[in-house]
């Protein structure tokens, strides 16, 4: 059940910033490039996903966005830390 979450957990932002690209104009209203959405949709989806929404709906960095954007980095860098940490055990 584990790896099984694990897998969903890599698997749907990127599943989201596809769907998004492909049926919305949502990315390119956050970002002026396409080059920050492609690096982000391999390192780092959900801070990717964080910061569209940051951008399109609170229209930047003050307040909640700011606290969405970390929250989407701290998942994406406990995703990446868990898997180390299960290595090492």
């Amino acid at each position: 059940m584990g790896c099984l979450l694990g897998v969903a957990a890599l698997f749907v932002p990127r599943f989201v910033i596809f769907l998004l690209w492909a049926f919305s104009d949502y990315m390119s209203q956050a970002f002026t490039t396409w080059v920050w959405p492609t690096i982000g949709f391999f390192f780092l989806p959900t801070t990717t996903l964080a910061y569209a929404v940051a951008q399109n709906e609170f229209h930047g960095f003050g307040g909640i966005g700011l606290v969405i954007l970390l929250v989407g980095f701290a998942i994406d860098v406990g995703l990446i830390g868990g898997s180390a940490r299960q290595r090492n055990r």
